[in-house]
């Protein structure tokens, strides 16, 4: 299995994918952290329909806000990179060559999930020293004060959002895996499953509200802000992982038995 996790980040290695992800995931962080700061009290960088003050920032919640809202696109982020990378084997025809150096099916497919998780994980601390660093940039101009920022409840909240935006993103991208070993096909696996998380689902939630608290993507967005008043966090990593014990029985199913075209 070392083998195919090395393999595997060989390719996420690659300039083309790593440059472009980071410059993607450094635009949006950007993007949404400094809306946060630079458009204080205007009543429009609102979170839930709530608009944020200097003095809520100046708690120790304001280290980790802009980070929090980037949560959702990191995962969206990695559901096409997990999709891409699974179902590329299959539309290049690659997955016969990996069979014959490495046999074991459930191998490989372990081995890219691990690769493509430490790729996550890179993504997400990434965005965290980038929004951070945006944050203390901007908090001058915002007229924050920074002194609690410092503090160890600031740090463990870090550390908190930080492996909550973690798992959040991993059960993007298993979402993405799961629809890639389904299609076999990147671009089927993609759209199907960033049309579902953006659209479909808000539509659903808007026509039967309590639908919302047992939607995958709902749910996993849930985990990445610590839970919400409408849905806790113990049921969203519930929900989340029978979503994707079920979904990824039947995808490893499906990927050990059939039948690799040439």
């Amino acid at each position: 299995m070392r083998s195919v996790v090395l393999a595997e980040g060989r390719k996420l290695r690659r300039p083309t994918l790593l440059l472009s992800t980071l410059a993607t995931v450094t635009a949006l962080t950007g993007l949404f952290t400094s809306l946060v700061f630079l458009r204080i009290n205007s009543g429009q960088n609102t979170r839930r329909g709530a608009s944020i003050s200097a003095l809520q920032l100046s708690q120790a919640t304001g280290l980790t806000y802009g980070f929090k809202l980037v949560g959702v696109f990191l995962g969206l982020v990695a559901l096409c990179i997990f999709a891409s990378q699974t179902a590329q084997e299959y539309t290049y025809g690659t997955l016969r060559n990996l069979l014959v150096r490495q046999p074991s099916r459930m191998k490989i497919l372990f081995g890219k999930f691990i690769s493509m998780a430490l790729f996550a994980a890179l993504m997400v601390i990434f965005a965290g020293v980038v929004s951070i660093a945006l944050s203390y940039l901007l908090s001058g101009k915002a007229k924050v004060d920074t002194t609690k920022w410092g503090s160890s409840q600031a740090l463990h909240l870090l550390g908190q959002t930080t492996l909550n935006l973690f798992i959040a993103t991993i059960c993007y991208g298993l979402l993405g895996m799961i629809l890639g070993l389904f299609f076999r096909s990147p671009i089927s696996a993609i759209s199907i499953g960033v049309l579902w998380s953006l659209i479909l689902e808000n539509i659903l939630g808007a026509v039967i509200s309590s639908t919302m608290k047992w939607l995958p993507a709902a749910n996993f967005s849930n985990i990445g802000e610590g839970g919400s008043v409408a849905a806790s966090y113990q049921h969203s990593l519930f929900v989340s992982a029978l979503y994707i014990f079920v979904g990824g029985s039947i995808a490893a199913a499906l990927f050990k038995r059939r039948d690799v075209a040439n």
